[in-house]
């Protein structure tokens, strides 16, 4: 069995009412699968958002007007940067996940809720560690490695 990191901080936020959406728990528990083996400290935030919350940092970040399931944005500290108190390295990054569009996603693609919410959580950790899906080959490696990680979760297949 793969051991997750040895150091994991990873702070939950959420800025909607909570009722069907994952604890902190568990959320931290998805990453520590995606990041185990890979990377053995992290610090990172994941903040659970409203579809207006969503589709304007979609906006802004990206250039796409509409709410999208999960954003990534890896952690960019030049060398000899002092971080604020209490945040320390490796700074990974934040996910940002929009929980209507989750919950769309899920229902549409006949999933269960909880089982999106994970294979969300290990892709955009994925993605903070660099992984990508620009072309074709990236897709289907990260598709695997998305794959074992949730398999590793006992959750099935997220792209059947």
């Amino acid at each position: 069995m793969t051991r997750g990191p040895t150091r994991l901080d990873v702070s939950v936020g959420y800025a909607l009412p909570r009722a069907g959406i994952p604890s902190a728990t568990s959320f931290r528990k998805w990453v520590a699968a995606a990041l185990a083996g890979r990377i053995r400290e992290a610090d990172l935030a994941i903040r659970i958002v409203d579809a207006r919350e969503g589709r304007a940092l979609n906006r802004h970040y990206r250039g796409k007007d509409y709410a999208t399931n999960v954003l990534s944005f890896p952690a960019d500290v030049a060398e000899g940067v002092k971080l604020p108190k209490g945040v320390t390295m490796p700074l990974l990054g934040d996910l940002v996940i929009c929980a209507p569009v989750v919950a769309r996603e899920a229902k549409e693609q006949g999933k269960r809720l909880n089982d999106h919410y994970a294979h969300l959580t290990v892709h955009g950790a994925l993605h903070l560690l660099g992984w990508d899906h620009e072309d074709e080959r990236d897709a289907e490696c990260m598709e695997q490695l998305e794959r074992e990680i949730l398999a590793g979760l006992g959750i099935d297949d997220p792209y059947l």
